[in-house]
């Protein structure tokens, strides 16, 4: 900003500030009057809309996989963007912490009093790239499919192994169909078509680095699911 555009501001802002009104209770009663509309909005919202509560509550199931609420979506997401183990610490509680650090700090370091976004090129991109990261993250996160079942069609003495890769925890890694997550791990929509059913055996009983190994279900699971996933060649 040139030096005579500050002195024309600062005249100005002096200028309107004697005209302005003090902040209590003029600004005061302006918030509290649209915090109570948001209040109501979201009550008549509840009451017309209704809110999901979602199954109910059983403390005896193994298969339940837990899922965010979906304004933690991005940091869910950001989880299978940083994949290595060591790294996760800086996802869960590094890049949120320093976020909102210069979030919090902002009127400290950036003392630039102009306003208008066009002549504040650096800030308006931060913004607009930030806004945007956010955006797509939540989108991601939202479309990953459900952890726990496995929306495919399969001849019948396939079903017991379908079950048993939706109930072990293989969607949180994988994509099998339009179910799952994509990645850390491989999608297995084609798996089949790709491994005979004894390398997957294998693959389950000394998996690579991450993955949790599968040895320890009862034979006939381990059966059910090796030819399961055998099953799969995409046709």
């Amino acid at each position: 900003m040139k030096q005579s555009d500050k002195e024309q501001y600062l005249i100005e802002y002096e200028v309107l500030k004697k005209k302005g009104k003090p902040f209590f209770p003029y600004a005061v009663a302006k918030d509290s009057a649209m915090a109570l509309v948001v209040v109501l909005v979201i009550v008549v919202m509840s009451l017309v809309l209704g809110a999901e509560q979602g199954p109910k509550v059983d403390p005896t199931t193994t298969t339940y996989v837990p899922r965010p609420e979906w304004y933690f979506f991005f940091l869910f997401e950001l989880l299978r963007v940083i994949k290595p183990p060591e790294l996760v610490p800086l996802a869960t509680i590094g890049i949120p912490t320093i976020c909102m650090v210069l979030l919090l700090l902002l009127p400290f370091y950036d003392r630039n009093p102009e306003r208008r976004p066009q002549r504040r090129p650096i800030a308006t991109t931060a913004g607009i790239l930030t806004i945007i990261a956010m955006a797509y993250l939540t989108f991601l996160g939202a479309a990953a499919g459900t952890p726990t079942e496995i929306d495919l069609e399969v001849a019948a003495e396939y079903e017991p192994g379908k079950q048993v890769a939706a109930q072990s925890g293989c969607l949180a890694c994988h994509k099998i169909g339009e179910n799952g997550n994509d990645g850390p791990g491989p999608e297995l929509t084609e798996i089949g078509a790709r491994l005979p059913r004894e390398a997957i055996a294998r693959s389950l009983r000394n998996p690579p680095q991450g993955m949790p190994n599968f040895s320890g279900l009862p034979a006939e699971k381990f059966d059910d699911l090796t030819l399961f996933l055998a099953s799969l060649d995409g046709e």
